[in-house]
């Protein structure tokens, strides 16, 4: 035998932490778009890609929504699913799931091991060491093509689609959720460079569903779906969503598509966003059940849509006092959040907390809940990307200045300092927000929830 064969022999990790800290320890490698080194990985491992039937989903803001909307349905249908969704709130494992649970942890650890030789492999050619959401993405296809094998596996996009390495796939029906501006620094200036990318996902022949809603994105959203010769169906032209009751944690609504009608269709999860989510969540089911004989009965529809849950948009976790966390980490979701903050809850005074990103536009997102705030808790994501809390107050001072807002400013960099002064600003009849990076959402959560320290990440 010889010493490279032995070397491959060795288990590199005899645990699961082990093994997550190998592949978050590829986060140097960076984002580094182009599809060489996974379309390597799957020729080493056989193509397991090739043995799934996935729904892929891109879209700046509601991707999660979706998948957890059309994994909910599919499940309760009778299907087995697989969903892949980027970032986690709370575990490493929860963006590795099969019939809403996490991949066990033994699992993970021996796909890893799968992939370590493999990958430094690759890394010692001129392709460079795969990067962590590579291997993850991998890891993930390797877990759904040779391990759980499910039916259909609803598969978000991590970054834009074109070049993104979910791009691996092809899919049964392409979903666009929407086109904002996030991720600028990577996918482009203009919404016209980001809903390029976006479409990127669009495959020959296959189906498209989306809720583009500026008719310069919908422009490229049909020209691309006209060139790849894909059925387009777009909200407001083949599907529409008709609001007919909303309260909190509760709204129903009317489907109107190209093939049906459905009536009262009921979500718990909050915001006029979601009912939007859900309309594009239903039109792609409709799409498959015409396309490729999905099974859905109407009941099934029903509970699916009732029980789908997402945890860190608009989540109420807290009642005293009142704590409400939404990831609103760009302007299009501020937008939503003050949306939901004036339409869907009551309270006497708003009290929030924010943390970002450093590569984030938050000077619009800032427009959106600057107005309604009482007081403004500013802090910084434990992460090693947060902008700090003394730049984004600046920011803030400046937008007071300009508009005129008046609300109280409380500079707290620790976040968990920066909660604590949030709580005891609350009072009974008051509402309390944590917004910002999903990182942050991730650590109040488990700090409220759990009362322990979260894995969060990507």
């Amino acid at each position: 035998m010889s010493e490279q064969q032995q070397n491959q022999e060795v288990k590199p990790f005899s645990t699961y932490e082990e093994a997550r800290l190998w592949i978050e320890g590829l986060i140097p490698f960076g984002i580094r778009p182009g599809m060489e080194r996974i379309e390597k990985l799957m020729e080493m491992t056989g193509h397991p890609e090739r043995r799934l039937k996935f729904i892929h989903v891109a879209g700046t803001n509601g991707k999660g929504s979706v998948c957890a909307y059309l994994t909910s349905v599919l499940i309760r249908c009778g299907y087995d699913v697989g969903t892949f969704t980027s970032p986690y709130i709370t575990k490493f494992t929860n963006r590795f799931q099969y019939n809403g649970m996490d991949i066990p942890e033994e699992t993970l650890m021996a796909l890893a091991n799968r992939l370590k030789p493999l990958c430094d492999e690759i890394a010692a050619t001129d392709l460079g060491s795969p990067s962590m959401f590579e291997v993850s993405t991998a890891l993930a296809i390797l877990y759904y093509g040779t391990v759980s094998y499910p039916d259909f596996v609803v598969w978000e996009t991590g970054l834009g689609g074109r070049l993104d390495v979910t791009n691996i796939v092809t899919p049964l029906v392409s979903v666009i959720t929407n086109v904002g501006h996030d991720h600028m620094d990577i996918l482009g200036d203009s919404l016209e460079e980001i809903a390029a990318e976006k479409a990127g996902i669009i495959k020959p022949g296959m189906p498209v569903v989306t809720a583009v809603s500026q008719p310069e994105v919908a422009a490229i959203i049909r020209e691309t779906a006209q060139a790849k010769k894909s059925s387009l169906y777009m909200l407001g032209d083949q599907f529409h969503e008709v609001t007919t009751h909303v309260q909190e944690n509760e709204q129903t609504f009317r489907f109107d598509g190209i093939f049906r009608s459905i009536d009262e269709l009921t979500i718990t999860l909050n915001g006029a966003h979601q009912r939007t989510n859900a309309a594009v969540a239903v039109m792609t089911l409709e799409v498959m059940r015409q396309y490729y004989a999905l099974i859905l009965e109407d009941e099934d529809l029903r509970e699916g849509l009732r029980s789908a849950a997402w945890p860190g948009r608009l989540e109420m976790i807290g009642d005293s006092p009142r704590i409400l966390v939404d990831g609103a980490h760009n302007p299009e979701g501020a937008e939503m959040l003050a949306a939901a903050l004036k339409e869907t809850y009551s309270y006497e005074r708003l009290h929030l907390m924010i943390g970002m990103l450093a590569n984030k536009n938050h000077r619009d997102a800032l427009r959106h809940i600057l107005p309604l705030v009482n007081t403004l808790v500013v802090t910084e994501a434990d992460f090693r990307k947060a902008l700090p809390a003394a730049d984004l107050a600046s920011l803030v001072q400046e937008l007071r200045e300009e508009a005129g807002y008046s609300f109280e400013l409380i500079v707290e960099p620790d976040w968990k300092k920066a909660l604590e002064r949030l709580q005891m600003s609350t009072s009974k009849a008051d509402l309390a927000v944590v917004t910002g990076t999903l990182y942050l959402i991730a650590d109040v959560r488990s700090q409220l929830l759990y009362n322990k320290d979260s894995e969060k990440g990507w």
